[in-house]
C-alpha cells in the first residue's frame, strides 16, 4: 500500500542518513547483543562479561541477566554492582509491574548482597541505593508509591552523574513504566525518548537506547517517532528474542501487519523461556488474523494449546493463553465458537491474574449476546463486574477501568439482543469513549475488540450505516489497517450510499488480505464489490 511504501523509502533514507561505523559487540561467540559499557569498580578480569550482563538486561533476558550477574559475582565476591544487577533483573518487565511476592522478595535479598559486597565508587553505591528504594518496604508500602520513588531516585542519580549515559537509560525506563495510562499528552514518555534519542545519537548500538525507544513511541499519535529505533534495533542485538520482538509493537501501532509477523516469527523461534514466546505469539497470531491468514493463526493456537505446564506465574503467559483463542474466534466473527470458549482447566491459577480471566469471559460474553444466547451473556457480565470489583479492592485500577470497558460492551450487545437499541447504542459507546481516554497495555498488541469499532458494528446492526462509518473511521485513526475495520467501514459506506468510500474500503481491504489463506465472508463481498462494473 502507499503509506507504507513511503514509509519503507523513509526508512532507508533515515537508515543512510543515521548509519554509523559499527562498533563491536558484547559477544560470546556468536553471540550478538549490542555495545554497552556500564563503568564500574569490580575486576578487570570481569570487565567483559558485566557488559554483557548489562546488555542482556537491557533486552529483558531475564533468565541469561540473572546467571551472567551470578557468574560476575562469582569471579569477583567483591562486586557489589554484580547483585545490583541481579536485583534489576528480578523487577522483570516494569510495563507489567508488579513483580511476584516471590521476585520481590528475592530482589529485597539481592539487595541485601549488594550492600554486604560494597563498591569502590559513590557511584555504585548510589545505584544499589537507588534499586533498594523500589525493593524497601515492599510487603507494606504499595507497588506505584514505591515505583515512583525508584523514578525518583533515578532521576537523582542521573543528574549527580551527568556523563554517565547509562544512568540516563535507566532513568528514562523508569519514567516510562510509571507513566499513566490516562495521560494523553504523553509527558512522561516524550521527556523520556528525548533522553534516550541522545544516548542513541552517542551509541547508535545500545540496545537498551533503542529498546525503550519504542516503548517511549508505543502509542498510535506517536507511534511514527519510533520507527527508527523499531527497524535498528534486531539488528543491534540478534541473539536477543526480546530484541527481535519489540519493533512489532510500533509495526502494530501502525498496522505493518507482514513486518510484524516476520518480527514475532523470529522472537518466538529464538525464544529460550515462556516470556517471550507467548508474548511474540499472541502478537504474531493478531497479526496473521488480520491479514486474514486464518490457518496461520490457528496454527498459533495449536502451539499454545500444545504446552503442557507454561510458566502460568508470568503475566504476558496468562494473557496470550486468554487473548489468542478470544481472537481467534471474534475477529473471524464465529460468534458460537466464542460463546463456548472455555478457561485452561487444572490448577492454572487465573486468580493471580483476574485481567486474563476477563477477556475469555469477555469474548463469551460477545459470542454469546451475538449468536443470541441472552442468559449466558448476562452470567458472563456478571463476572466481568466481579471481576472488576475485585481488581478495584486490589487497587489495580488500570485493569478495573479496562475490565469495566468489556463489561459495558457486553452490556452492549445484551441490551441490542432485548431490542433496547437506544441503551445499546449508549452502553457501547461510553465504552468507546473510556477507552479512547487510556492507552492499551504493552502486554498486548490490541483491544481484544476495539470498542469504538463494536460501537460502529452495533450501528452498522441497527441499519445506522452513515453513522456507523464515522465510528468505523474514526476507529481506524486509532487502531489503523484492520480487517474488520476496514470490512465494517467499506460495507457502511455501499449501505449509506457513499460508493467512492465504498469502493476506497473494499479496495484496501483486499489488498491487505492478498495473502489470505482463507476466504472469509468480508474478502469475498469486497472482490465481488469490485468486480462490478
Amino acid at each position: 500500500m502507499r503509506n507504507q511504501t513511503m514509509f519503507l523509502a523513509a526508512v532507508v533514507l533515515a537508515g543512510l542518513l543515521t548509519a554509523s561505523p559499527a562498533l563491536a559487540q558484547q559477544h560470546t561467540g556468536h553471540e550478538k547483543l549490542g555495545q554497552v559499557n556500564f563503568a564500574n569498580t569490580c575486576s578487570p578480569a570481569v570487565q567483559a562479561d558485566l557488559n554483557r550482563a548489562v546488555a542482556l538486561l537491557h533486552s529483558f533476558w531475564w533468565g541469561a541477566t540473572i546467571k551472567a550477574f551470578n557468574e560476575v559475582a562469582q569471579k569477583d565476591p567483591s562486586c557489589g554492582i554484580a547483585h545490583w544487577g541481579v536485583a534489576m533483573a528480578l523487577l522483570d518487565n516494569p510495563f507489567v509491574w508488579p513483580p511476584s511476592p516471590k521476585a520481590l522478595a528475592d530482589g529485597a535479598a539481592a539487595v541485601g548482597r549488594a550492600r554486604a559486597a560494597g563498591a569502590k565508587s559513590q557511584r555504585e553505591l548510589d545505584y544499589i541505593a537507588a534499586i533498594e528504594v523500589f525493593y524497601k518496604d515492599h510487603d507494606k508500602v504499595d507497588h506505584r508509591t514505591r515505583a515512583v520513588a525508584y523514578e525518583k531516585a533515578m532521576e537523582q542519580l542521573s543528574a549527580r552523574y551527568p556523563d554517565d549515559r547509562e544512568a540516563a537509560i535507566f532513568y528514562a525506563i523508569a519514567l516510562n513504566a510509571t507513566a499513566l495510562a490516562t495521560d494523553k499528552t504523553y509527558a512522561q514518555q516524550l521527556k523520556a525518548a528525548a533522553i534516550l534519542e541522545a544516548v542513541f545519537r552517542e551509541q547508535p548500538d545500545h540496545p537498551g537506547a533503542a529498546h525503550y525507544l519504542i516503548h517511549s513511541y508505543d502509542y498510535p499519535a506517536i507511534a511514527d517517532k519510533g520507527l527508527v529505533a523499531a527497524r535498528r534495533y534486531a539488528t543491534i542485538a540478534p541473539a536477543a528474542p526480546h530484541a527481535q520482538h519489540m519493533p512489532s509493537h510500533i509495526f502494530t501501532r501502525r498496522g505493518y501487519w507482514q513486518d510484524s509477523i516476520q518480527s514475532n516469527l523470529a522472537s518466538a523461534g529464538a525464544a529460550d523461556n515462556d516470556f517471550d514466546r507467548f508474548h511474540a505469539w499472541d502478537y504474531l497470531a493478531y497479526g496473521y488474523l488480520q491479514l486474514g491468514q486464518d490457518q496461520g493463526a490457528r496454527g498459533v493456537l495449536d502451539q499454545i494449546l500444545s504446552v503442557e505446564k507454561p510458566n502460568v506465574l508470568n503475566f504476558p503467559v496468562a494473557f496470550a493463553l486468554a487473548a489468542i483463542p478470544s481472537r481467534y474466534a471474534l475477529e473471524r466473527g464465529q460468534w458460537t465458537e466464542a460463546s463456548s470458549l472455555a478457561l485452561r482447566p487444572g490448577d492454572f491459577p487465573w486468580a493471580r491474574f483476574p485481567q486474563s480471566e476477563a477477556i475469555l469471559v469477555f469474548a463469551r460474553g460477545v459470542g454469546a449476546a451475538r449468536s443470541g444466547n441472552l442468559a449466558q451473556a448476562r452470567d458472563d457480565q456478571a463476572r466481568l463486574a466481579a471481576l472488576r470489583d475485585g481488581l478495584t479492592a486490589a487497587k489495580i485500577g488500570y485493569w478495573a477501568d479496562q475490565v469495566d470497558i468489556q463489561r459495558l460492551v457486553v452490556a452492549g450487545w445484551i441490551a441490542r439482543g432485548e431490542g433496547r437499541n437506544d441503551d445499546a447504542v449508549q452502553l457501547i459507546r461510553a465504552a468507546a469513549d473510556r477507552e479512547d481516554a487510556t492507552e492499551k497495555h504493552p502486554v498486548t498488541p490490541g483491544s481484544i475488540v476495539p470498542a469504538r469499532e463494536a460501537l460502529a458494528e452495533l450501528l452498522l446492526d441497527l441499519g445506522r450505516p452513515a453513522e456507523a462509518l464515522r465510528e468505523f473511521e474514526a476507529s481506524q485513526q486509532k487502531d489503523p489497517n484492520r480487517l474488520r475495520g476496514y470490512a465494517g467501514a467499506a460495507r457502511a459506506a455501499e449501505l449509506s450510499g457513499d460508493a467512492a468510500k465504498a469502493k476506497s474500503h473494499y479496495t484496501m481491504l483486499v489488498t491487505l488480505t492478498a495473502k489470505a489463506d482463507s476466504e472469509r465472508p468480508e474478502i469475498k463481498r469486497a472482490k465481488e464489490f469490485l468486480a462490478k462494473p
